[in-house]
């Protein structure tokens, strides 16, 4: 249930009633958030950005400007989503069946996506359903995204592939040294060494 008060909406923003919003999040102009739509605290939903219905999204998460969040995505704590990034929900998609008739609500069949605690995906980003972008990856502009993408992964290109990993504050990860289980780095901005299981 909404409870206005404790959020901020743009006097344009379109915000189902049947929503749930989280306290001190910011839904600027022209957003949308549909029925069951789920947002929580701390977030920023900037302008033009389209939430589906049932979507849910952690706290901490900044979406901006046009990105087109679809029925069976999630989003953990502290993602960022570029501008223009978007995601699919569908693997074969159809306007029609092939009777012709028009596909209804029931006609589709959601591929669940997952974008995990702290990933960044940059801008023009294309994540295709059924993925999912681990914790504290990031994803390069303009990418299209096909396949699972591991924990503090750097992956670009289209398909996008990994070309190493980053640290918890973002940056390439140098001297990498990795076992069946665990990779670890060096990290020159934060000059210590960073580790994580796969």
């Amino acid at each position: 249930m909404i409870k206005k008060k404790l959020f901020f909406a743009h006097t344009t923003a379109e915000i189902s009633p049947k929503s749930t919003i989280g306290k001190n999040t910011k839904i600027w102009n022209y957003a949308v958030v549909r029925d069951h739509a789920i947002i929580g605290k701390d977030c920023i939903i900037a302008r033009g950005v389209s939430i589906d219905s049932h979507v849910k999204i952690g706290s901490n998460v900044k979406i901006q400007e046009f990105v087109a969040v679809y029925d069976g995505v999630t989003i953990e704590d502290g993602v960022f989503i570029g501008p223009q990034v978007v995601f699919t929900n569908d693997l074969y998609p159809r306007a029609i069946n092939p009777d012709g008739t028009i596909k209804k609500a029931t006609d589709w069949n959601i591929s669940k996506t997952s974008i995990k605690k702290g990933a960044s995906i940059g801008a023009g980003s294309v994540v295709v359903c059924g993925k999912k972008v681990g914790e504290w990856a990031m994803v390069g502009a303009g990418s299209v995204v096909t396949k699972n993408v591991p924990n503090h992964a750097l992956v670009f290109g289209n398909p996008a592939i990994i070309r190493g990993y980053v640290c918890f504050c973002g940056k390439k990860l140098e001297k990498i040294v990795e076992t069946k289980k665990r990779i670890k780095g060096f990290c020159n901005v934060c000059q210590k060494e960073c580790g994580f299981t796969k």
